[in-house]
């Protein structure tokens, strides 16, 4: 077997509305409601979906908690346009920018929380010097 991309991703969330506003308003997700009413963030050719926690859909991981997700999010924005906007909406950096090394090379990252405690990395791919 070879894996060829990340398809999606679940979070589970104490409240879905929260959660699609923040990553809607911040980070520019699309949002998508599906039949029967489950939940979705959208970008590029990937999604987030969205579990409440005192709903959960199985199957599901073993111990699904809000908060509990790290995940890394590249930016078409410089990193300096991502720390502006962070800024502008009153979003809390917790640590950057930093360097850090992604699946395809070096990174500049700025990390934040969303509303369960995520840690969300926002990055930029740094360009290869010859």
């Amino acid at each position: 077997m070879k894996i060829r991309r990340l398809d999606h991703l679940v979070l589970t969330v104490r409240d879905i509305e929260t959660t699609v506003a923040f990553y809607t308003n911040v980070l520019g997700m699309g949002s998508v409601t599906f039949a029967g009413g489950t939940h979705a963030l959208s970008f590029g050719e990937q999604k987030i979906h969205l579990h409440s926690a005192d709903g959960l859909i199985a199957p599901h991981a073993t111990h699904p908690v809000p908060g509990s997700a790290d995940i890394c999010l590249i930016s078409e924005e410089s990193i300096a346009q991502v720390v502006e906007t962070f800024q502008r909406v009153g979003v809390t950096i917790e640590e950057g920018p930093v360097q850090r090394r992604g699946a395809l090379g070096p990174l500049s990252s700025v990390y934040i929380r969303d509303p369960d405690g995520n840690l969300v990395e926002v990055s930029t791919y740094q360009p290869v010097v010859a």
